[in-house]
């Protein structure tokens, strides 16, 4: 039969989904079960007095009320899911806050009670007695000469500079026929999964042993965490991931929430259940991005790059939950897909009295994406030359691969570009956009009140970060394949994909595997769902170990069928002679056979099951372009995208249709951050934006009709070619459609330096520009 790897199939998990029978944390229910609420602080910076728990305790249906004091197993400090370099001051941050609260939602208090309304009015009940102090709410606040201190003691609120230089990037800006600045913003933003967070923790015994239900992205780390604080075994707590409803990193780490759910239930004997609110999710879910930048270009007359600068802060919030690793994803992808022998970078990681802040899809690369891709239409434009030229001018050719940037990734390697056609794909992208045309049509529209722009940017992904994943695969005696894996899924279709890989190795029909991921009892250890690493990496590791079973069954069936094993042929469930299929036996038989089997358990391994791993040497770099064609109504600021066209490499694709959704919903997200997407806070730190009514997000009518197009430059860093696809096309929309914007409006002196690209913002441009 033809390979299921690289077939368009529908996804497995959907009839699932799409009946109505996806099993989802507030799915849950258990005897006896509790509920938990939380008492948050409405101040973004106090110290906390007292507490008095008196009247929450006496509301009907309440069993417990937890104040740190109560709980001093959760006295420890919740470590963050990757640590700040050497050198960077500490943040440390608490379960509850006790006695400075940070930000407006941390915890200072919980409840547990038999039903979720007496949680709510016992946390309504809890009185707080708060010495309000100064606030740095924003970015710009913090660092203003004398701002206040989100932590004790510091001179300032930078926890530490993130930099790198390749070459002299000084000298050569000093030699350049053209320097182009320009100072660049990207807002915060949230991921806002259709699925808040959630979590049951439920006692099983007394040992201590207990389980997490829970929609975390990352549940060993999850487990280890927990585990870590309440001073158990690991082997103790098992974390099993449930269908999950979105996460695009919000749900990649722990928080105070799931470690004091876990804490009651072990207190308390009782199974405990919290769901966050959509309001407290925008409180204290983790956001991302905000960065500003000062950035600079040298380039020659004929448009070549010979210099970037740029000096940045980034806001992290109160505590620097996963470290550097965002900065430094911006500074690893600032070169882009093209030649810049010159690079000088210098980051600011700054703390604020708001939510932390820790990955969302894109992770430091759409900030990166937005300022070199703003820095060379800038260029382009001073020197009257075409953006589209002046990117092929700079693009690295096939022949310079594996091209070297000189940064060192997050991971210790040298950044390496895999091979691939950047500037062929990107012609590619412009003859299917049809870029000469609606060049012709912008300069029809120029004189009128709704000009036409057209913008473009592109990118390269680091993507498939290590250190490992595992995947163990077996065949049970009706020749059914089990595959377990360490990741879990948010939406990406693993139990699809994962089943095609499997199914390819094995010679079966993908119907015949089934997927069972994200249960800590079924693997030893897994290293979590984000930076588009599973395909990457749980895929060859998949393929790894079916691999092995299937040559396993190859022993087998030689024995039975008195054939060698290079002449068994897995296909269509059987295993038979090359060249007479009428000569087989089943896979459920092979199955039986190979527990008892001679040669296997010589070599102590029997039956057709086997665990293995993939460690990837260093990341895969994709390649991505976007193109896009918008009209600016001048009186309103509305924009209106016309047309939008993606170009992405992923290697390998596994499965086109899964791809093409990555790539849709990756678009959507993107274009969200780049028109409407804006998390703000007052100077106090109060959140502004804390409901879907305030925090805009695209709504179908708000998207273009998406063309993609899938390329295909096969990875030599991991068994299948695979490069990853989940996050790519996210980087690239805020740059092309604020090209696009200026491109429309910088004949009426109009400047887009930040997004997203709001109708007030472009108004306000317009009145400037006037």
């Amino acid at each position: 039969m033809d390979t299921p790897l690289g077939s368009p199939l529908r996804r497995k998990e959907d009839e699932r989904f799409v009946t109505g029978r996806g099993r989802y944390v507030e799915d849950l229910r258990f005897p006896g079960m509790l509920h938990a609420a939380f008492v948050r602080s409405p101040h973004a910076h106090a110290r906390v007095r007292a507490i008095d728990t008196k009247a929450a305790a006496a509301v009907p249906s309440v069993v417990a009320v937890y104040t740190a004091r109560d709980l001093p197993e959760c006295a420890r400090p919740i470590p963050p899911s990757m640590a700040p370099p050497a050198g960077f001051r500490s943040t440390t941050q608490p379960v509850f806050a006790d006695p400075l609260v940070r930000y407006v939602g941390e915890v200072v208090a919980a409840v547990m009670a038999d039903n979720a309304y007496a949680a709510a009015d016992a946390a309504a009940a809890v009185v707080v007695d708060y010495e309000p102090l100064p606030a740095a709410g924003t970015l710009e606040r913090a660092l203003e000469p004398g701002a206040p201190r989100v932590f004790d003691g510091w001179p300032d609120n930078v926890a530490g500079l993130s930099t790198a230089r390749v070459g002299d990037a000084a000298a050569a800006l000093a030699g350049a026929d053209l320097v182009v600045e320009a100072r660049l913003g990207i807002g915060r933003v949230h991921g806002v999964p259709i699925e808040t967070r959630g979590i049951v923790a439920t006692p099983e015994g007394p040992d201590g042993r207990f389980t997490l239900w829970t929609s975390s992205q990352s549940p060993y780390g999850l487990r280890g965490v927990i585990a870590g604080m309440l001073g158990v075994p690991e082997e103790r707590v098992r974390v099993v991931v449930v269908d999950t409803g979105g996460g695009f990193g919000i749900k990649g780490h722990a928080y105070s929430e799931d470690l004091i759910v876990a804490a009651a239930a072990r207190r308390l004997g009782r199974p405990v259940k919290w769901a966050e609110s959509r309001r407290e999710h925008f409180l204290t879910a983790s956001p991302d991005r905000g960065q500003r930048h000062v950035a600079r270009m040298g380039l020659t007359r004929d448009g070549t790059i010979a210099a970037v600068t740029t000096s940045f802060s980034r806001e992290h919030g109160a505590y620097m939950s996963s470290g550097e690793v965002v900065t430094r994803n911006t500074i690893n992808h600032l070169p882009g897909p093209y030649r810049i022998p010159n690079l000088e970078v210098s980051a600011a990681n700054v703390v604020t009295n708001a939510v932390f802040g820790a990955a969302y899809r894109g992770s430091g690369r759409p900030e990166a994406n937005f300022v070199l891709e703003r820095l060379l239409d800038r260029g382009a434009r001073a020197l009257g030359l075409d953006p589209a030229e002046v990117r092929r001018r700079n693009m690295i050719r096939p022949d310079e691969m594996p091209y070297r940037t000189g940064l060192v990734y997050r991971d210790g390697t040298p950044v390496a570009y895999d091979p691939a056609d950047y500037v062929g794909s990107f012609d590619r992208l412009l003859a299917d956009f049809e870029y000469d045309t609606w060049r012709r049509r912008q300069v029809e529209s120029a004189g009128g009140a709704r000009p036409i722009g057209v913008g473009l940017a592109a990118y390269v992904q680091g993507t498939g970060v290590g250190p490992f994943e595992s995947a163990d695969v077996r065949i049970d005696s009706t020749g059914t394949v089990h595959v377990y894996i360490g990741v879990s899924s948010q939406g990406q279709s693993h139990e699809t994909t994962m089943a095609q890989i499997a199914a390819a190795e094995l010679g079966v029909d993908p119907d015949r595997v089934f997927v069972i991921a994200a249960d800590t009892t079924r693997l030893p250890y897994g290293n979590g769902t984000g930076g588009s690493r599973v395909a990457a990496n749980a895929g060859p590791s998949v393929a790894r170990t079916a691999r092995e079973v299937a040559g396993k069954a190859r022993v087998v069936a030689s024995e039975m069928l008195e054939c060698a094993p290079a002449d068994v042929v897995l296909a269509g469930g059987r295993a038979h002679v090359a060249g007479l299929p009428e000569r087989g036996v089943a896979l459920g038989d092979l199955s039986r056979a190979a527990v008892r089997n001679k040669t296997l358990l010589r070599e102590s391994r029997p039956g057709l099951q086997a665990c293995g791993y993939f460690a990837p040497e260093t990341v895969t770099f994709a390649f991505g372009a976007q193109a896009c064609a918008l009209e600016v109504d001048v009186e309103t600021g509305r924009v209106r995208i016309l047309k939008y066209l993606a170009v992405h490499d992923c290697g390998r694709a596994i499965n086109p249709v899964v791809v093409d959704g990555q790539l849709h919903g990756g678009l959507a997200g993107g274009i969200g951050t780049a028109l409407m997407e804006d998390l703000l806070y007052d100077h106090e730190g109060q959140l502004l934006t804390g409901s879907l009514m305030d925090y805009a997000i695209p709504a179908a009518a708000d998207l273009p009709a998406f063309e993609t197009r899938v390329l295909a430059f096969p990875s030599t860093r991991n068994d299948l070619g695979i490069k990853g696809v989940g996050e790519s096309a996210i980087i690239a929309p805020p740059a092309a459609i604020a090209n696009a914007v200026e491109d429309a409006l910088h004949s009426r002196g109009a400047s887009v330096l930040e997004v997203p690209v709001t109708p007030a913002r472009v108004w306000e441009a317009l009145r400037r520009g006037a």
